[in-house]
């Protein structure tokens, strides 16, 4: 990035890692507070946005939050000043800071937070626990002068058409001619006015998932060399790629449920947690789902989970899944402060560290404490 670096550039590059369209339709997430012009020097990333949280914001001039629970996830009736909320968004306001919220998108994003605990635990192989998202692809074919093709094919790759799993530059093209007659006041780039010309072409087809079209026919029409670019879009049946929230994949190894317990209280950095099951029992097929997940422990049994890692699991719940022969280890909500350290690393590989510095909140919002 070149320039002053704007919120709006660091949501742009937020969004390129998890998309706005991946959360849910209940969700709220991107801006929550403040501007999206505002000049940003330094952000913070947080797992909640808290009253201190906030403070250490103002004592860090900080100008950007990043946090994963919106701070707004409830629309409100009012804004307050006497309530918590309120003197909150005032102080936030007084202070010029802006805040930001990258939720279920970022639990659904390849890479987020339920791919960042998956890595930390061990467990490889994973496929999704609950597809929430599936790209609808779209075909398109653009009619170039040889001249041009690489060029325009470039473009096209470069701006997220013709990926193919872990391939790119996915692209057929075939020969022929086009034909067209410039009329009054065209500035034709090949041919004269009112002369019907004849010229070599080569058409080249791709596939773009269709949230990522506009940019591409922006991208497309820039580096085409006609004042008009002949181009078809065809909605493909194929089905695109899938997104969804949680994991399930398979240890290494098989380990007793206890070990495994274990190395979840070790390798989340967390004083204790809840354990249901056979703890001498061998495991291997680990379902994961950061932040809430007691609605999906049925998903997570019939893909033949042995055990289910996630976190507020109430107590009829814990019951169910003990009965139908399902472990499961809640090792709390708060599990989700993955993400800060994640976040921070992803920012600084994308955007100029000389220009803008990120910092990870330090402030405890773990409201439970284990006795």
């Amino acid at each position: 990035m070149e320039g002053t670096i704007r919120n709006k550039d660091i949501f742009r590059v937020m969004e390129e890692w998890a998309p706005t369209h991946l959360a849910y339709d209940w969700d709220n997430v991107g801006l929550q507070v403040g501007s999206y012009n505002n000049p940003v020097k330094k952000v913070m990333v947080t797992l909640d946005v808290l009253d201190s949280v906030v403070d250490e914001a103002v004592q860090n001039n900080v100008d950007l939050i990043i946090a994963h629970h919106p701070l707004l996830f409830k629309p409100l009736g009012q804004i307050n000043l006497d309530s918590s909320k309120g003197r909150l968004i005032r102080k936030l306001l007084q202070h010029n800071i802006s805040v930001y919220a990258s939720h279920t998108n970022l639990d659904a994003a390849d890479g987020g937070v339920n791919d960042i605990l998956c890595d930390l635990l061990d467990i490889r192989d994973t496929d999704i626990l609950l597809t929430s998202f599936t790209e609808n692809l779209i075909k398109i074919s653009v009619f170039v002068p040889h001249s041009h093709k690489e060029t325009v094919r470039n473009a096209l790759s470069e701006s997220g058409a013709g990926h193919i799993g872990d391939y790119s530059h996915c692209t057929f093209q075939s020969n022929g001619q086009g034909t067209f007659m410039p009329l009054e006041g065209t500035d034709p780039y090949i041919g004269k006015q009112n002369e019907l010309e004849v010229v070599d072409e080569v058409k080249i087809e791709t596939i773009i998932p269709e949230n990522k079209l506009k940019n591409a026919i922006d991208s497309m029409v820039e580096a085409h060399p006609y004042e008009e670019a002949a181009y078809d879009l065809f909605p493909l049946e194929n089905p695109g790629k899938s997104y969804g929230i949680g994991r399930i994949g398979t240890l290494p190894e098989k380990v007793t449920l206890k070990s495994l317990s274990e190395q979840v209280k070790e390798k989340l950095d967390i004083p204790g947690l809840r354990v249901t099951g056979d703890l001498t029992k061998k495991v291997s097929k680990i379902a994961v789902l950061g932040g809430s997940g007691e609605k999906y422990i049925q998903k997570a049994k019939r893909l033949g989970a042995d055990v289910y890692i996630t976190g507020d699991m109430s107590f009829h719940t814990a019951q169910d899944a003990w009965e139908m022969g399902l472990s499961v280890i809640d090792p709390g909500h708060h599990v989700e402060k993955v993400m800060k350290q994640a976040t921070r690393d992803y920012l600084n590989d994308n955007i100029d560290e000389k220009d803008v510095e990120v910092i990870i909140s330090q402030s405890n919002t773990e409201p439970f404490q284990f006795i």
